[in-house]
């Protein structure tokens, strides 16, 4: 491969980015402020993929079955307010809250 090529290789993908970041509005404080979150967690699953597993068997009742669950029973605990109050709103079975003003940030249409 030729170093030209490389160059436009490394073009395209750069113009890559900057089209997905502008597409999800992220300025470069923003997109800075990701990468560090993103590689904060790549170093975590660097740090987890060293652990030596040899020997470790695989944990018991997790898995397609999913994990056993425990008898709802007992009374009914109360909400300290009700539920109007928080969550005026239902829609199938699940309270519809207002979007955080944090996930605003995103400029992603709600």
């Amino acid at each position: 491969m030729h170093a030209n090529e490389t160059n436009l290789r490394f073009l395209a993908l750069v113009d890559i980015i900057r089209i997905v970041w502008s597409y999800l509005r992220l300025n470069d404080e923003r997109a800075e402020s990701l990468v560090r979150e993103l590689n904060t967690i790549l170093q975590h699953m660097d740090v987890l993929s060293r652990v030596d597993t040899e020997g470790v068997g695989e944990v018991a009742g997790i898995g397609a079955a999913g994990l056993p669950l425990r008898a709802d029973v007992g009374p009914q605990i109360s909400l300290g307010r009700e539920r109007d109050d928080f969550a005026p709103r239902m829609k199938d079975g699940f309270f519809l809250v207002p979007r955080l003003s944090t996930h605003d940030d995103a400029g992603v249409a709600s």
